[in-house]
C-alpha cells in the first residue's frame, strides 16, 4: 500500500512539476518572434463566446460517448437502461479527469457494471470494446479528413513550414495505417467460423483460474463481428463526439488567446488526435503536465502561438473539471435502473447470437 501511494503520488508530482516548467518556460514570448505569452494573454478579457461554445460541445460529446456504450451493451443482449449508461458514464468521465492515467474512469465504470449483471465478464468486456472503438473514430476521423485535405491540396496550404508539412502528412499516414489495421482485425475476425470460435472458446476454458473469463471475453468479441452493425454504428457515433472535442479545444483556445495567434479548424482535425494520445499517455492525472507540453509544441510546429495551445488545453480541462464535478453529483442522486432485458430493434438475442451464422462473412 505505501508503494502504491508512493506512485501515486509521484505521478502527481510529474504532472504538476511538468506544468510548472511548461508555464514558466512559455510565460513570455520569445523576443522577435511576434507571438504572446502566458502572461500576456492572461492579461486580456476572456471570450465568453468561445468558451460557451466549448462547454457546449464539450457536453454534448461526453453525452455521445455515453449513448456510445449504452449501443455496445445492448448488443451483448444485457439489462441497460440509458439512464444507467449517463450514470455510470458520468462517474467514468469525473475519474477519468481527477485520477493519473486515463483509463481510471474505464476501470470504475467496468466495476460498477460488472456488479449490476449477471455475465459480468460481457460487461466488462463492453467497457474495453467502447475504449477501442473510441480510438478507432479519433484515428479515422483524422485518417478520412486528412486523406481529404491532401487530395484537394488543403494540406500544403494549412502546412505554413516544412516542419509542419512533415508533421501533417505523418500524421495523415500514421491514422491512415492504424484504420487500415482495424480493417484487417475486423475481417481476420470474420475468418473464423463458428466451429472454430466454439473449439477456441472451449480451449480458453482450459486455462487454470481465468480460462471462463477469457472465454467469456472472446464470444463477447465474436458476438460483436457477428452483428456489425452495432459496432458499425458505435464507430460513427464516435467519430462524430470526436470531431465535437475538437472544436471544443478549438473554441477553448479562442478564450484566451486571439485567433490570428492559432492555427485553423481544419488543422485542429490533425492537431487534436495527436494532442489527446499524448495526453492519455502521460502518467499524471488527466495527463496533466505531457498534454499542455504536447500542445504547445503542436501549435509551435504549425507556426502558431505555444502558449495558445497551452492555454487552449488549460481552458478545456476548466470546462472538463466542471462538467466533472457535475456528473459525481448527478451519479450520487441517480439509482441504478435495470429494465428487462433488450436489444437493438432488429438485432438476435445473445443467445441465437453465439450459435447463429456469421454476418457478412
Amino acid at each position: 500500500m505505501t508503494k502504491r501511494l508512493l506512485i501515486i503520488l509521484f505521478k502527481y508530482v510529474l504532472g504538476l512539476g511538468l506544468l510548472g516548467w511548461v508555464i514558466w518556460r512559455n510565460w513570455e514570448a520569445p523576443p522577435g518572434s511576434g507571438g504572446i505569452g502566458l502572461g500576456d494573454a492572461l492579461q486580456k478579457p476572456i471570450h465568453w463566446g468561445p468558451f460557451a461554445l466549448a462547454a457546449l460541445f464539450c457536453l454534448t460529446s461526453v453525452l455521445l460517448t455515453f449513448m456510445r456504450w449504452l449501443v455496445l451493451v445492448r448488443a451483448q443482449g444485457l439489462s441497460f437502461a440509458p439512464s444507467n449508461a449517463l450514470r455510470l458514464g458520468m462517474v467514468g468521465f469525473y475519474f477519468n479527469t481527477f485520477l493519473p492515467g486515463s483509463v481510471g474512469g474505464d476501470i470504475i465504470k467496468a466495476a460498477c457494471i460488472a456488479r449490476e449483471q449477471s455475465r459480468r465478464t460481457v460487461a466488462v468486456a463492453t467497457v474495453l470494446i467502447d475504449r477501442g472503438v473510441g480510438l478507432c473514430g479519433l484515428f479515422w476521423l483524422a485518417a478520412i479528413l486528412g486523406s481529404a485535405f491532401w487530395m484537394s491540396g488543403q494540406l500544403d496550404e494549412l502546412a505554413v513550414t516544412a516542419l509542419a508539412e512533415w508533421f501533417l502528412k505523418s500524421v495523415v499516414i500514421g491514422s491512415t495505417g492504424i484504420m487500415a489495421a482495424s480493417l484487417l482485425v475486423w475481417f481476420l475476425l470474420g475468418v473464423f467460423s463458428v466451429e472454430r470460435s466454439a473449439r477456441l472458446a472451449s480451449w480458453l476454458e482450459g486455462i487454470p483460474k481465468i480460462g471462463h473469463s477469457l472465454a467469456e471475453f472472446w464470444r463477447a468479441v465474436r458476438m460483436y463481428r457477428n452483428w456489425g452493425r452495432s459496432i458499425v454504428l458505435a464507430l460513427g457515433m464516435s467519430m462524430v463526439s470526436h470531431a465535437g472535442f475538437v472544436l471544443t479545444f478549438y473554441f477553448a483556445a479562442q478564450t484566451l488567446s486571439p485567433v490570428a495567434q492559432i492555427p485553423s479548424l481544419w488543422a485542429h482535425f490533425l492537431i487534436v488526435p495527436i494532442g489527446a494520445t499524448i495526453r492519455a499517455g502521460f502518467p499524471a492525472p488527466g495527463g496533466v503536465g505531457g498534454g499542455e507540453y504536447g500542445y504547445g509544441m503542436l501549435y509551435e510546429w504549425l507556426d502558431a502561438s505555444s502558449a495558445a495551445g497551452i492555454l487552449g488545453l488549460l481552458v478545456q480541462r476548466c470546462i472538463e473539471c466542471v462538467w466533472g464535478l457535475i456528473g459525481y453529483v448527478v451519479y450520487l442522486r441517480m439509482k441504478p435502473s435495470l429494465p428487462a432485458p433488450a436489444t437493438l430493434s432488429g438485432e438476435p438475442p445473445a443467445a441465437e447470437l453465439h450459435a447463429g451464422p456469421i454476418a457478412g462473412s
